[in-house]
């Protein structure tokens, strides 16, 4: 019976330990932080527990249209309703437990061994926790990442705060600052304002989400000016101070901008210091990320790594994949290679922003010679009836045999709507069987259906 040693409870930590179990191996899993690690307790499932009430708050603001009424008369729905910030900061850390909690029989179930405390190599062989030594022969390192912070702007977790302590707060930020306009800044500014907290958002590059789609970007830009959101662009913060009963974010050109709260959002730092892993003849690259191979192997023999500490894509359900990768590749079971040109991801914000496969930048770029269409959802008739304007379904297909290699989704719920470029993504199914399967009418969906038909390509 192999024996396993996970470092880290995060989902590549536990999802690798279930696989190696199944699989037949004796599993210890060594967790400092609590199973499920950032994704479940501080990050993803925190986050978008937020964001699932800004989504509310979002429909509630535009039902007006649709004709809905308050017992006030008011034309604005939104304008009778608000959000008891610290109850919905209850909920969340009480589902962010509930799931942690949840992960944790799962393991128990599997008799998986966890043991308290943070762990590090002594060799490719042996893991130290405290006075215990691991003997292994199989190791893999899941310890996830840390929110970067700016040197010189330490939070102090009321008015300077990381995305892992928003959710302290008891009441709604009055002016928001949000640093940095990647995936996590905009998913937070999205989802404050949606809140009702004033907010500005400071981006060093020119637009939003400068690694996403830029047409897409450029969707939510405009939906964010609409709803009064600013949009700092080309300003890089220098620093953020504490002052008074509030913050004063100074940025490199001298500018400052004041609020009641600031957010940071500037980046990941990888969690491997103090590991030994060098040592143990673990490569790290430059920023401190664990070198990985498409199977999850590290440089060091029988050592693997998966998760937000090896940098690649960090998604949750990368980090899942790379841990079950790992252990079938270790153990002897049937292996697939990670292939990220079949990944899946979304930006939670209002509209979602979902991606697969191809990019438009590749194409501009002349990386491929890829057609590519895109259909507005302000065509479609749902989008219509549920007044939903923003947004488009475009799709990627090769020139001369129509399989699709890619697609964005821009929509309310972005996230559910992939799923079926996803899986032609992966099934190299062509954009003519994509068109010739039933779509229901009216559905969103329907917009995918017409972006493949209109790259029909004749005989």
């Amino acid at each position: 019976m192999a024996r396993v040693v996970i470092i880290g409870g995060g989902p590549g930590g536990y999802e690798a330990a279930s696989a190696a179990a199944q699989l037949g191996g004796e599993v210890t899993v060594v967790d400092s932080d609590g199973i499920g690690g950032s994704g479940v307790r501080t990050d993803a499932v925190p986050s978008k527990t937020l964001i699932a009430t800004a989504e509310v708050m979002t429909e509630v603001e535009e039902a007006g249209e649709l004709g809905v009424r308050l017992d006030d008369g008011d034309d604005n729905p939104a304008n009778s309703v608000r959000v008891d910030l610290s109850v919905v900061n209850k909920r969340v850390k009480a589902l962010a437990a509930a799931q942690s909690e949840g992960i944790e029989r799962r393991l128990d179930r599997d008799k998986v061994r966890i043991i308290r405390g943070r762990g590090r190599l002594d060799g490719p062989e042996t893991v130290v926790v405290g006075d215990e030594r691991l003997d292994a022969d199989v190791i893999l390192i899941a310890t996830g990442a840390r929110p970067r912070i700016l040197k010189g702007s330490e939070p102090d977790g009321e008015r300077i705060l990381t995305w892992e302590q928003v959710y302290e707060l008891e009441e709604l930020p009055e002016r928001l600052i949000v640093v940095g306009s990647g995936v996590t800044g905009a998913e937070f500014a999205s989802a404050y304002d949606a809140l009702g907290s004033d907010v500005v958002l400071v981006s060093s590059r020119d637009r939003v989400l400068p690694g996403e789609d830029a047409d897409a970007a450029a969707v939510l830009e405009d939906v964010f000016k609409r709803r009064g959101l600013t949009v700092l662009s080309k300003s890089r913060a220098e620093s953020v101070k504490r002052h008074g009963d509030g913050v004063v974010v100074t940025l490199t050109d001298g500018r400052t901008v004041e609020g009641s709260h600031a957010l940071l959002a500037v980046g990941s730092l990888p969690n491997t210091d103090d590991m030994n892993l060098v040592e143990s003849g673990v490569s790290l690259t430059d920023g401190g990320f664990v070198q990985v191979d498409r199977v999850s192997r590290t440089t060091a023999r029988g050592v693997y790594a998966a998760g937000d500490c090896t940098g690649v894509l960090m998604l949750a359900s990368v980090a899942s994949m790379q841990g079950r990768i790992a252990m079938a590749h270790a153990l002897g079971d049937a292996v697939t290679p990670l292939d990220q040109s079949t990944v899946s991801a979304n930006v939670f914000t209002a509209p979602e922003i979902a991606t697969v496969g191809l990019t438009q930048a590749v194409v501009d770029a002349g990386g491929s010679t890829a057609l590519v269409v895109k259909v507005p959802l302000a065509d479609n008739a749902r989008a219509k009836m549920q007044g939903v304007r923003d947004g488009f379904v475009k799709l990627f297909c090769l020139p001369n045999t129509g399989i699709v290699v890619g697609g964005v989704v821009v929509a309310p719920r972005a996230s559910e709507l992939i799923h079926p470029i996803s899986l032609a993504v992966a099934a190299r199914l062509t954009v003519d069987q994509v068109a010739q399967s039933f779509t229901v009418y009216p559905s969103i969906s329907g917009s995918v259906a017409e972006a493949a038909r209109r790259l029909h390509l004749r005989n």
